[in-house]
């Protein structure tokens, strides 16, 4: 071998490690990008999806929000069971309210008519025999 073929061979070598180190270095970078790709589409399905996600978060602020309107209609009814407690216990007219209305209690010389209850509301069939 001559001096020439060595020097070509040995250039041949380096670009040959050159080529062999740029391959390397793209096939990483490749697997780093689809390596990233896959974490962010992951971490994004968490948020939207996972346990404590967007999704979990609007049924959660949605049930609390029905839960805040419950609790509102509750105290009203709360305090006018307590109004109405409270006139019971210092208002005459308003316990001979209740036992004529509740109790049907009358006064000397009355008469109390009761009128029988409407029969309930038929609800409509979705399409038997009997409604054709």
């Amino acid at each position: 071998m001559s001096s020439t073929d060595s020097s070509w061979a040995r250039g041949r070598f380096a670009q040959s490690l050159k080529h062999g180190a740029l391959k390397v270095y793209t096939g990483r970078r490749k697997v780093a990008t689809v390596t990233a790709a896959v974490l962010a589409i992951g971490l994004g399905y968490h948020v939207v999806f996972g346990h404590n996600g967007l999704i979990v978060y609007k049924q959660k602020r949605d049930e609390a929000i029905s839960l805040e309107n419950q609790l509102q209609a509750l105290r009203r009814e709360n305090d006018g069971l307590k109004d109405h407690t409270e006139r019971l216990q210092s208002d005459p007219n308003a316990i001979e309210h209740q036992a004529r209305e509740e109790l049907h209690y009358t006064r000397p010389g009355e008469v109390i008519f009761t009128l029988p209850s409407p029969p309930p509301a038929e609800k409509q069939g979705t399409g038997s025999a009997s409604n054709q």
